[in-house]
């Protein structure tokens, strides 16, 4: 396994909050699954940072296609790079 964080920055806003419930359901079950360990917004809601344990960065991109934030283009990665934790 993997772990890899996301910085994602946000945009067009209006699209974005209606498919907010829709992304957090998506968020809760990939941390119900154990494939997201920690996820949430910058202090001022411009971004967002993800941290996912996956097999690699194929999957991880499956489960940004499935994310209704992408159907509605809701955000630009800022950063998408695999991390290596010394502690938990």
């Amino acid at each position: 396994m993997a772990r890899f964080v996301l910085y994602m920055e946000f945009k067009n806003e209006d699209d974005r909050l209606r498919a907010r419930p829709a992304h957090r359901e998506h968020l809760q079950a990939l941390f119900d699954q154990g494939r997201l360990i920690t996820a949430g917004p910058w202090a001022d809601d411009k971004g967002a940072m993800h941290v996912y344990e996956v097999a690699d960065e194929a999957e991880l991109r499956q489960i940004l296609d499935d994310d209704p934030y992408t159907a509605v283009d809701a955000y630009d990665i800022a950063l998408l790079k695999e991390w290596t934790p010394i502690l938990p």
